[in-house]
């Protein structure tokens, strides 16, 4: 997939060499610069575009999204009236069962989801886009943990500049993936029960409706979102539909399960 770049020099890309320099630095999150900080939905996600892009360099090319604040819930206490999107890289993607190291991460944080993958292409000049075209093109389903490095942050003081947290990738370092069931078609997404255990304790549970009703109503949201900037979602990458349990802290020597009925459950190791 070809990211957009604005031109070099840009304030876009000034910003997202600012983040790039506070993640290589592992400061917590904070107030980006007034003179960089973006202003509009549009600037925070040219600058998350330039961020994506610098981190691929390392980490390689986009291969899936994440969908951010997907709850009423969550998108009044970050401020915001819509959710938002972020971009998955190769490498920070994983298969359960999975290990990862507390310290190659500010502050890990995980969330519980159901993941989507395509099976073919949405062009963006086929939007919009409704639940039922959506599901034509899933090719399978699976649970799936996000991970995600909040870098400390103060959420009080992130939901007064929501704009920053979209520039800052939502926060995504990646996915563990479960085994992908593509016989999904007999069973009611919006019902499954997800359960999620830390350390063999119930840690919460939710239904596949969690996340703006339906797994698919948040890929066609998706899918919407990367048609207003002249992309689409393509074949075999895959979309994490917001979380169905509140998201959790781990640490070292933590064991993370997240069992979805129908749909098998995934493991994560913290070391």
């Amino acid at each position: 997939m070809k990211l957009r770049r604005p031109h070099k020099l840009s304030r876009a890309r000034k910003a997202a060499k600012w983040l790039l320099d506070a993640h290589q630095r592992r400061e917590r999150f904070g107030p980006m610069p007034p003179e960089l900080a973006p202003r509009t939905s549009e600037e925070a996600y040219l600058i998350q575009d330039d961020f994506v892009a610098l981190r691929a360099d390392e980490l390689g090319p986009v291969v899936g999204y994440k969908i951010a604040l997907t709850t009423p819930q969550m998108r009044k206490m970050m401020g915001v009236d819509s959710p938002q999107a972020g971009a998955m890289l190769e490498s920070t993607i994983r298969r359960s069962p999975a290990t990862v190291r507390a310290a190659d991460f500010v502050n890990l944080i995980v969330e519980f989801e159901l993941a989507i993958e395509i099976a073919e292409d949405l062009p963006a000049a086929d939007a919009p886009f409704s639940r039922e075209r959506v599901a034509q093109a899933v090719g399978a389903v699976m649970p799936a943990f996000e991970l995600l490095d909040d870098r400390g942050a103060d959420y009080a003081e992130v939901a007064k500049r929501p704009l920053e947290l979209a520039a800052d990738n939502a926060w995504n370092e990646g996915a563990v993936l479960g085994e992908p069931v593509r016989d999904w078609r007999g069973i009611d997404l919006g019902a499954v029960r997800g359960v999620a255990t830390l350390n063999g304790k119930l840690a919460g549970e939710g239904r596949g409706s969690d996340a703006m009703g339906h797994p698919f109503e948040a890929v066609a949201w998706l899918a919407g979102q990367l048609a207003a900037s002249g992309r689409g979602l393509l074949r075999s990458e895959v979309v994490l539909t917001g979380s169905l349990v509140t998201t959790k802290r781990v640490k070292a020597g933590d064991l993370v399960k997240f069992s979805v009925e129908r749909l098998g459950e995934i493991e994560l190791r913290v070391e």
